[in-house]
Formats: C-alpha cells, sequence, structure tokens
C-alpha cells in the first residue's frame, strides 16, 4: 500500500494541449508515488477508459492508482483504490464494496473527521486545503501549517496534505510530519512536469533527513 511521497491528482483542463496519459507519465517518469483520476464532468464510459490508461500507466511503474469519487469505475478497471470526500460516500460501504485489499482515502478538513476517518478504517486521509487552492471550486476554508500539523498530530494513519501546494512551500508541509502530498496545478501545469516531480520528491527527501 502506498503510505508516503508525492500524489499526482488529474486536472485535464489544466493541460488542454497535452493528453491525460502523457501528463501522468511524465509524473510517474519524475517520481510520483501514486496517481489519482479527478474528474467530475466525462461520461461513465469515458471515465472507464480514462481509469483503465491511468491503471495499466500505473501498473507499469508499480505505483497506485486511485480514482476518485467513482467507486464503480474504480471496480470496473481494478483500480488499486478510491478516494471519496466528504459525504460522498460512506466509508464501510466503499470498504464492503472494495474489499480489505484496496486503498481507501478520504478528504478531511478537522481533527474530529480525520478522527473519525482512522476509525471506520480509511487507509489514509487527505487533509487540508492547506493553502488557497485554485484547482477546485468547493474547498473548504484553508487550514494552514499548523492547522495541518495539529490533524496530523491526532491521527496514526498516513497524511496526505493537500490544496496549494507548491514548490516554494513543500518544505514547510513536509516539516509538518505528513506522510505525503498530493499537488494538482503546480505539477500538471508546469511546463517540464518531470523536472518539477523531482524537485517536488527531493524537498520531501531532505525535509524528512533534516528531521530526523
Amino acid at each position: 500500500m502506498w503510505t508516503s511521497g508525492l500524489y499526482v491528482i488529474s486536472a485535464e483542463k489544466s493541460h488542454p494541449h497535452r493528453s491525460l496519459s502523457s501528463v501522468m507519465e511524465a509524473a510517474l517518469k519524475g517520481g510520483a508515488t501514486a496517481i489519482q483520476l479527478r474528474d467530475k464532468e466525462s461520461g461513465k464510459q469515458a471515465l472507464i477508459e480514462k481509469a483503465y490508461a491511468l491503471q495499466q500507466l500505473a501498473r507499469s511503474y508499480r505505483v497506485p492508482f486511485l480514482m476518485n469519487d467513482h467507486i464503480d469505475v474504480a471496480l470496473a478497471v481494478n483500480a488499486d483504490g478510491v478516494h471519496v470526500g466528504q459525504g460522498d460516500f460512506p466509508l464501510i460501504e466503499a470498504r464492503k464494496l472494495l474489499g480489505k485489499d484496496k486503498v481507501i482515502g478520504i478528504s478531511t478538513h478537522t481533527i474530529e473527521e480525520a478522527i473519525e476517518a482512522e476509525q471506520y478504517g480509511a487507509d489514509y486521509i487527505g487533509v487540508g486545503p492547506v493553502f488557497d487552492s485554485s484547482s477546485k471550486d468547493d474547498t473548504e476554508k484553508e487550514i494552514g501549517v499548523d492547522g495541518l500539523k495539529e490533524i496530523t498530530d491526532h491521527v496514526s494513519i498516513p497524511t496526505v496534505a493537500i490544496g496549494g501546494i507548491k514548490l516554494s512551500n513543500a518544505a514547510d508541509v513536509a516539516a509538518t510530519g505528513v506522510s505525503g502530498v498530493a499537488v494538482i496545478s503546480e505539477i500538471v501545469t508546469s511546463d517540464h512536469i518531470e523536472d518539477t516531480c523531482r524537485r517536488f520528491t527531493e524537498i520531501l527527501t531532505e525535509t524528512r533527513e533534516r528531521d530526523v
């Protein structure tokens, strides 16, 4: 199971002149340790086709592929897991459908949500938004690195920071003790995706080694 590192989430609208697969493969070449398909607009068949392509791609790099929200699509392509939002799908029901071997992550914004997610069997939690984010229209109020650390300190399962994470603030985020960072815009809009991912990975590694 993936527990740490750089988690890259898709955002096709942000790279209209590059294919989804080419963007995500560049991220994998740069060291992404997990990828997620997040698509709120495509129809079911298109979602399945995209998910299948990314699942095969992720498998070739031996990293997990997770589907955002659509458990039926995750099952159809044998994804490694799913990520759900608060109120999207009950964790207990997701586990019944996916089985014990699939990864289930859930978005959290408060200590209470994080503790509840752990109690109900989440494999990891997404925590945020840490900073203001342009990638999602429905985000909660930003929690900052102090809020991120507070939530991280209250759970024992892996925590993944998300929301406005850039190369310029990645070290501060990593210093909170999170297991990983989820990045959208800073990577998928980059002219040099592979290099950007490598730099994120370097920052995460350097911060962890410094804080040991």
